[in-house]
């Protein structure tokens, strides 16, 4: 057996340490001095250790490391097609295609791709049993790994309205899933975070909405996928993720539904910004690194110029080979579950957990999800948290490195914009307050363009 090099030196406790931070201090008090409270209520403490920390839970084995996930938004089917195989012999691993109506031709989409290797993910921002039907069959005759994502829920959240109505949506989702050997549900929690809700209320809101397709589709056993974005607050972020899991597992046991949720992982735009953009490929690889060590499935990387660029070949190859790095370089893919034991990240785990369940069956004891979407306290409660943290942007106290802190007054944007990257008012009747995404920086970069020349 080899020899533990550790067992030469004698264990410090936790009182030790304290009792040398506090000398160091010279006489200044240590939780005024070195303990910070988030957004989210968590007092961070300066060190974490085993005297203090008794770890409640166990998390599952990965089975496989995460996948290297490319958006392709279709809008010419041969193009298309073109770019995934393209992507694919790039380094992508699996391919997410935004199919905006049902006219689209699948055979033609799907000509030449490695169906049995690569798994493809349909995005479809509207509801047709009958194009359902479509990708069930292709997948059957092909032996191919298909999921779909739909999520009325997250229509009615970011739209206002549902697809139709919230019967006839839920009815179709049931008739669906009567027939779909595809996996089909997707929890769009991302709109959570890109709105300003902080950790616990996106963990809470995520629940909550899957436990309103719990409730409605009976006998549904199969994967659910949950789309996050991730932040830059690193260790955070790495506990929100596997808090995620963690109380997806706990709910769905209470429903007898056997599968681990799939978590499809997307860097947040709210902290990304439209001058020195090239700050966002720093902001978008300690997320993806956060993704990877919180346990994420799939990963798709936000462009550096995704905010004012329209789709280009160059902003999707930096973007994925941020992620190709992290795999193959800096080997992110090869340890399962790393963040286990690390007592700091489990301890946020559990505390990000705990306050998220509380607030989950507050919103289950007052009616529901839906329920208080149409109340509009959920809107509410995303709308004060995202006022706290746009305070903390324009005081200062949050920094936004070239944009609030160190900007480049030469740099210039006005004539590079072939995308509008403010929010869109388009005023007009909704059942519910939608969830309106906005970035920290929007008002100082209108600002900074009206005074370009």
């Amino acid at each position: 057996m080899a020899e533990n090099l550790f067992d030469a030196f004698e264990p410090v406790s936790s009182k030790q340490w304290k009792q040398q931070i506090q000398y160091e201090l010279k006489g200044a008090d240590y939780n005024d001095t070195l303990v910070w409270e988030s957004l989210e209520g968590i007092k961070v403490r300066p060190f974490y250790h085993e005297d203090e920390t008794e770890i409640k839970f166990t998390l599952k084995e990965r089975t496989k490391p995460f996948d290297i996930m490319q958006n392709i938004h279709v809008h010419d089917v041969a193009i298309s097609n073109k770019r995934a195989l393209d992507t694919l012999n790039r380094g992508a691993e699996s391919i997410r295609f935004t199919i905006e109506n049902e006219n689209v031709n699948l055979v033609n989409l799907m000509q030449n791709l490695p169906l049995k290797n690569t798994t493809c993910f349909f995005y479809l921002p509207f509801l047709s049993i009958d194009f359902v039907n479509k990708i069930n069959d292709f997948a059957a005759n092909n032996n191919a790994k298909f999921c779909i994502q739909l999520d009325p829920i997250g229509q009615l959240t970011k739209d206002g309205n549902w697809f139709e109505n919230g019967e006839k949506d839920f009815e179709k989702l049931i008739t669906i899933s009567s027939k779909s050997a595809v996996p089909f549900i997707t929890i769009q929690s991302g709109l959570y975070q890109n709105a300003g809700a902080n950790m616990v209320q996106q963990l809470a809101f995520t629940l909550a909405h899957v436990n309103e397709y719990f409730n409605r589709i009976k006998n549904s056993n199969q994967p659910i996928m949950i789309e996050v974005s991730v932040g830059t607050n690193y260790f955070f972020e790495i506990a929100k993720l596997r808090a995620l899991r963690l109380l997806f597992n706990t709910l769905a046991a209470e429903y007898n539904h056997t599968f681990d949720c799939h978590i499809i992982a997307t860097p947040t735009k709210r902290n990304k910004t439209l001058y020195d953009y090239n700050v966002n490929m720093l902001r978008t690889t300690t997320e993806c690194m956060s993704a990877v060590l919180g346990g994420a499935d799939n990963i798709a990387n936000l462009t550096y110029d995704s905010l004012y660029h329209k789709d280009n070949e160059f902003g999707d190859r930096i973007a994925r080979n941020q992620l190709l790095i992290l795999k193959h370089e800096s080997y992110f893919d090869k340890v399962s579950n790393p963040a286990d034991g690390a007592y700091y990240i489990e301890t946020l785990t559990e505390q990000l957990a705990e306050k998220a369940l509380l607030l989950f069956k507050e919103i289950e004891e007052k009616g529901g999800f839906i329920t208080q979407l149409i109340e509009g306290k959920i809107q509410k409660k995303i709308s004060e948290s995202a006022a706290k943290e746009q305070e903390l942007f324009d005081t200062g106290k949050e920094v936004l490195l070239g944009t609030n802190k160190y900007p480049n007054k030469n740099d210039k944007m006005k004539h590079d914009l072939e995308l509008f990257p403010f929010v869109k008012k388009n005023p007009r009747k909704t059942l519910i307050v939608p969830i309106i995404e906005k970035r920290l920086a929007e008002k100082m970069e209108q600002e900074r363009l009206s005074q370009e020349q």
